[in-house]
């Protein structure tokens, strides 16, 4: 996928996200037996479900609730991890040993175990999702921001503001911070459709979102009653409106990822 299709993947998608649900309305609980499992036609042209619901605006909704669980996971995992990370580098020693003790020691728990776990001791809603994504993914936030202040810590520039007198807070606020910026919106774009995936993972096992919202883990679930049927139709297009965004959000991360080193992009290209 070129940056340019993955633009425009995004673009269309998110148009259909920021506009469909106001204009359609959709009735979660609204069925129509129908038109029940009704292959792709013009009257919907994605088809429907086992109930009658329309494929295509359940697909969009149940992808509107997903970026949305995932862009708030994304957030907490970032500032868990950016907290963690920022105290490790700036203090160093011993804190910055213990901190990436308690970094390995999350590493080497199954995420999505975990993340079962957690989910488990809630009733489904989005705000278990938002919590377990973000208890269980903020070591990769925090390994890059420890990393990138260790690194400026050792730039002329850091040691010249510490040599001058300026407070610890100082170097981090003026200093560190700015150049760090970059670092956390490439985190965040890479954690985005990590925490949608898993927010996936957790509806279609039953432990995610309420089952009566259109989430898309729920309609891939939902959808494997149909394959027995010969409808194939109920479990692709979800996994379609996952794969799509997902795919398109790792081609841009990737060229954001060039531009913030460009010395990594020319090595490759030799």
């Amino acid at each position: 996928m070129g940056t340019r299709l993955a633009v425009a993947a995004l673009v269309v998608l998110g148009l259909a996200v920021l506009l469909v649900p106001p204009i359609a309305q959709l009735d979660q609980s609204l069925v129509d037996l129908r038109a029940a499992g009704q292959a792709p036609s013009l009257a919907h042209p994605l088809g429907t479900d086992e109930v009658g619901r329309d494929l295509l605006l359940r697909s969009i909704y149940g992808l509107r609730v997903s970026f949305l669980v995932g862009l708030v996971a994304a957030l907490v995992s970032l500032i868990i991890g950016g907290l963690v990370g920022l105290a490790a580098g700036s203090l160093g020693g011993l804190a910055d040993r213990l901190l990436m003790r308690v970094v390995d020691g999350f590493n080497a728990l199954p995420h999505l175990l975990f993340g079962i776990f957690i989910v488990a001791l809630f009733a489904p809603s989005p705000t278990a999702v938002v919590v377990s994504v973000g208890v269980t993914h903020w070591t990769t936030a925090a390994r890059i921001v420890r990393s990138e202040v260790l690194s400026l810590r050792s730039r002329p520039f850091v040691e010249a503001a510490v040599s001058g007198g300026a407070s610890r807070t100082r170097v981090v606020r003026r200093h560190l911070l700015p150049h760090l910026l970059p670092h956390l919106l490439l985190a965040t774009v890479l954690m985005v459709p990590h925490a949608i995936w898993h927010e996936t993972a957790l509806s279609f096992l039953g432990l995610g979102l309420p089952p009566h919202l259109a989430s898309l883990g729920n309609m891939i679930n939902d959808g494997q009653r149909s394959l027995l049927t010969g409808a194939w139709w109920p479990s692709l297009v979800p996994g379609l409106f996952i794969l799509v965004p997902t795919l398109a959000v790792a081609v841009l991360a990737q060229r954001l990822r060039d531009r913030l080193n460009p010395r990594r992009r020319s090595e490759l290209e030799l």
